[in-house]
């Protein structure tokens, strides 16, 4: 069996999630279809390489600040649509 490869930005939008603790690892498995082993391993991978983002800009690869922005850009997605979610929910 072949195993599933996921985009980077996916995993980093599950981990986040994750890391928040607003929802359980198996609530959040489930929403994505993601193994719950999976989402706890991205999570960590997430915790330990957060500080990262500190890096000044001259220690930085050009690709690693066009990586931050996409993430802060899929962050800011998702807050509106939970926001959103929320509010036809009733929450």
């Amino acid at each position: 069996m072949k195993r599933k490869k996921y985009p980077k930005e996916f995993k980093a939008r599950v981990a986040l999630e994750a890391l928040k603790g607003e929802k359980s690892i198996a609530q959040i498995s489930s929403d994505y279809e993601v193994h719950s082993n999976m989402i706890t391993k991205w999570k960590k991978q997430l915790k330990d390489n957060m500080a990262n983002i500190f890096i000044r800009k001259n220690e930085q690869d050009p690709d690693d600040k066009q990586l931050i922005d996409n993430l802060y850009k899929q962050i800011g997605k998702s807050q509106v649509e939970i926001d959103w979610l929320k509010k036809k929910l009733g929450l």
